[in-house]
C-alpha cells in the first residue's frame, strides 16, 4: 500500500474492522499517532486470555533485529495470531549499526536487510509493530518498497494548528461529545499542537461533563480547565477582525497586566499568523469561501469568514503596512531598538496602529 495514501484514519478504520497486516513501521515525529495505533493493536489484535504467551513489547536498545526476526517466525502458542511491539525502534536500527564493523550505512543495511528478508515471506499468524519516533527511515531504501508490500508503512506528521479543530472534533466525537469553534480555540490557543495532551484534556473534559450533555462549551472549559473564556487570543483576534475598539483594549490591557501568562511574543505571533494569510488572500483569483480556503490550504473551511471580513474591514496596504508594524513590535520586544521602557504599552501603541 502506497505510503501517501496510507492514513491514520484508513488504519484505525482497518484495525476496527478486525483487518490486521503482518507488519506496521510506524515512524515519524507525531508520537500520538504511532502510539494510538500501537496501542489499539496491543489491546484488540489477540483475546486477553492470549496474550501472556503470545504478546511481546520489547525495545529497540534491549534487542537485535535478528532476534526480533527469529520471534517474529515463530508460531503462536495455543493462539491464532501472536503480537510483536517493538518501541523506540530507531535505536534498534543504530544499536544494530554500532555493533558492526562495516561503514555506517552498509551497518544500517544489515538491520534494514534482514527485515526485508522476512517480509519476503512473513509469518501471516505475528504482527510485527515497529515504533520509530522523532525520525523516519530513508524513503530510497530497499527495506521501506518491502514493507509497503508486505503491510503498513505510515509517516506521522506533526500536525498544522488549522488543522487542530478538526481532530478535536474527530477525537471528541468517539466520546459522544463536541465543541463549540469558540470552545476549539481556547483548547488550541491553551494547549498548541501537542496531541498527547490535547487527548488527555479533552478526555478528562469529556468525562467530567454530563453523560446528558454532548456539546463542551466556553463556560464548561473556564470552570474545568481555568482558561478565560473572555481574554483569550481568539477572543482578542475576533475584536481585531471585528475592529471592535473597545473590546479589543479591553483585552490588550488585561494582556499587558498579565504579562507572564500572555507574553507579547505570543499575542504578536497570533496576529502576524493572521494578518500574514489576510495578505494571502488578496492574491486568491477566486474570492469566494472556497477561493480562499484553496489559497491558505485550509483543509477545514469555517475559518475562511474571518479572512472574507478581515478583508471588508482592512485593505491590502493597511494589511501589508499590520504586517510590517507586527514585525517591528516583536523585535522591540526582544531587545532590538527598545525603549527604555521595555515591552511597557507596546501592544496597546500596535492595536492602536491596527485599528485606526
Amino acid at each position: 500500500m502506497a505510503t501517501q495514501t496510507i492514513t491514520y484514519r484508513q488504519i484505525m478504520s482497518d484495525l476496527g474492522n478486525g483487518k490486521y497486516s503482518p507488519i506496521y513501521y510506524l515512524m515519524g515525529e507525531e508520537p500520538f499517532y504511532i502510539d494510538s495505533i500501537a496501542d489499539y493493536i496491543r489491546e484488540h489484535a489477540i483475546p486477553e486470555q492470549d496474550r501472556d504467551f503470545n504478546q511481546l513489547v520489547v525495545y529497540g536498545n534491549e534487542i537485535s533485529m535478528k532476534d526480533v526476526i527469529a520471534r517474529a517466525k515463530s508460531f503462536p502458542m495455543g493462539a491464532e495470531k501472536q503480537v510483536i511491539i517493538v518501541k523506540e525502534a530507531q535505536n534498534l536500527m543504530k544499536k544494530d549499526s554500532d555493533n558492526t564493523a562495516d561503514s555506517r550505512n552498509s551497518a544500517t543495511a544489515s538491520a534494514a536487510d534482514m527485515l526485508s528478508a522476512y517480509l519476503k515471506s512473513p509469518q501471516m499468524s505475528t504482527i510485527l509493530v515497529f515504533c520509530h519516533k522523532n525520525g523516519t527511515l530513508d524513503r530510497r531504501r530497499k527495506v521501506t518498497s518491502d514493507i509497503e508490500k508486505a503491510g503498513i508503512l505510515f509517516e506521522s506528521k506533526k500536525i498544522r494548528e488549522d488543522a487542530l479543530p478538526g481532530f478535536i472534533d474527530d477525537y471528541l466525537s468517539a466520546l459522544g461529545k463536541t465543541m463549540s469553534l469558540k470552545a476549539e480555540s481556547m483548547m488550541t490557543e491553551y494547549v498548541g499542537a501537542d496531541l498527547s495532551r490535547m487527548a488527555g484534556e479533552l478526555t478528562k473534559l469529556a468525562t467530567a461533563m454530563p453523560a446528558d450533555i454532548a456539546e463542551i462549551s466556553p463556560e464548561f472549559i473556564e470552570n474545568h480547565v481555568g482558561i478565560s473564556k473572555d481574554f483569550n487570543l481568539y477572543e482578542f483576534r475576533n475584536a481585531i477582525i471585528r475592529r471592535d475598539i473597545f473590546k479589543a483594549n479591553q483585552i490588550a490591557n488585561y494582556y499587558e497586566s498579565n504579562a507572564k501568562t500572555y507574553p507579547i511574543q505570543l499575542v504578536t505571533a497570533t496576529l502576524f499568523s493572521y494578518f500574514s494569510n489576510l495578505m494571502l488572500s488578496y492574491y486568491a483569483p477566486d474570492k469566494s469561501e472556497r477561493g480562499i480556503s484553496e489559497q491558505l490550504d485550509m483543509k477545514y473551511s469555517f475559518g475562511v469568514r474571518d479572512y472574507i471580513l478581515g478583508m471588508k474591514n482592512y485593505t491590502a496596504m493597511k494589511t501589508m503596512q499590520i504586517i510590517t508594524a507586527i514585525r517591528r513590535t516583536d523585535a522591540k520586544s526582544k531587545g532590538i531598538d527598545a525603549t527604555a521602557n521595555g515591552n511597557n504599552g507596546l501592544l496597546r501603541e500596535l492595536l492602536f496602529f491596527i485599528l485606526h
